[in-house]
């Protein structure tokens, strides 16, 4: 297991934090909240990353993609989150593209990863009904007609779901709504008759959206995966999503430490350095161990997702683990960052409060702490 970046994937790492600082610095994020922009990330930014080819990054060559692996694309996701930068490379590549890969027929692969790619195509989740994560509790229902099914329910938090033209809606075609058999998932039109969508602007500048299916049709054609039995495979595209999560907070962390620490170094209170006080130098140092522990669970996690002979009982418990670590720390050291940036850190002019509030969010999509703590006792048995 590789706790250590390849040289390609330094090479990949040094290109995307040249990218993100000087094409998508934090400021673009602020002009898009304060513009209230329609789309809620950069266009031409987001065309620039398709040139880069970060959309195809895990993607197979066969179907336009570059197979770089997770690896790969974790590293592009950890530099984005230095920047806080805005894009649809969480909502469509990270999460539906996976999926897709993951439990697609070949017609569908061959009809969307290659459109995803090129930037033709984007897709969102439609997974969560209710506001804490629970993958399982799944009431939005799928009903047998005589030429496909009939989805009716409602969906929220469904990320960049305002410009998605595909979704990928988890619905319960049998069983009791807590159960983890008869659930599937389908492929939806976002113009599709009975779809509603109500865009959420979330705390962090980011966007959602609440979906609502009133009579929705759809044919055989759009199941994804296995009829009842998507948990399963929903479950590895979940993992692999908190994986990718996790490796953009760390370099949201890693931005806030380093900022941080030259405040430190620059700021002075009774005419000495507030470095040099035996607090925050205790502070500091906390922060740092715990830094170093989540590099390392972020490494391991991602290593483990190109490494064909981990199961997926050791992936899940290392996306448990990282999610849940990089959610409490991130927490922590965003907390900090307010601290000891003092009244300054309060003011909206100042950028560390953006850290903060994406903090907040990135800790409760696809599992909070605490839910990725039980997940990972019952994965062990405990």
């Amino acid at each position: 297991m590789a706790l250590v970046l390849s040289e390609d994937q330094q090479l990949l790492k040094d290109a995307a934090r040249n990218f993100c600082q000087q094409r998508s610095p934090l400021n673009v994020l602020r002009e898009l909240r304060d513009s209230k922009d329609e789309t809620g990330f950069d266009a031409a930014i987001w065309k620039q990353m398709l040139e880069l080819g970060w959309a195809g990054m895990a993607v197979p060559e066969t179907y336009g993609g570059f197979q770089f692996g997770y690896g790969g694309l974790g590293v592009v996701l950890e530099e984005t989150g230095r920047t806080l930068t805005s894009s649809p490379l969480i909502s469509t590549v990270l999460i539906c593209a996976t999926a897709v890969n993951e439990l697609g027929s070949d017609q569908q692969k061959a009809s969307l990863l290659p459109a995803i790619v090129g930037g033709e195509l984007l897709m969102s989740l439609a997974l969560d009904e209710h506001s804490l994560h629970n993958p399982s509790h799944i009431e939005t229902t799928a009903s047998r007609t005589s030429d496909g099914f009939e989805l009716n329910g409602s969906k929220t938090f469904v990320l960049d779901g305002h410009v998605a033209k595909k979704f990928i809606v988890v619905a319960r075609s049998s069983g009791d709504r807590d159960s983890k058999e008869g659930i599937s998932l389908f492929l939806v039109d976002s113009g599709s008759t009975g779809v509603t969508v109500a865009r959420t602007r979330m705390v962090d500048s980011r966007n959602a959206a609440k979906i609502s299916l009133d009579k929705v049709t759809v044919t055989e054609a759009a199941v994804l995966g296995d009829l009842d039995k998507g948990f399963v495979g929903l479950d590895r595209v979940l993992d692999i999503a908190r994986i990718g999560l996790a490796a953009e907070m760390l370099g949201s962390i890693r931005e806030v430490f380093e900022r941080i620490l030259e405040y430190l170094k620059q700021r002075e209170q009774f005419g000495v350095l507030i470095g040099s006080f035996q607090g925050l130098q205790h502070r500091a140092a906390n922060m740092y161990t715990e830094i170093e522990l989540c590099k390392s669970v972020v490494r391991a996690a991602l290593s483990a997702l190109d490494d064909s002979e981990k199961g997926g009982q050791e992936i899940a418990e290392l996306a448990s683990i990282a999610k849940a670590k990089l959610s409490e720390v991130f927490m922590l050291v965003s907390n900090e960052g307010i601290q000891m940036h003092g009244g300054i850190g309060m003011t909206d002019e100042f950028d560390i409060g953006f850290f903060l509030k994406r903090a907040r969010v990135a800790q409760q999509f696809l599992g909070d702490a605490s839910f990725h703590r039980d997940r990972y006792a019952s994965l062990k048995n405990f």
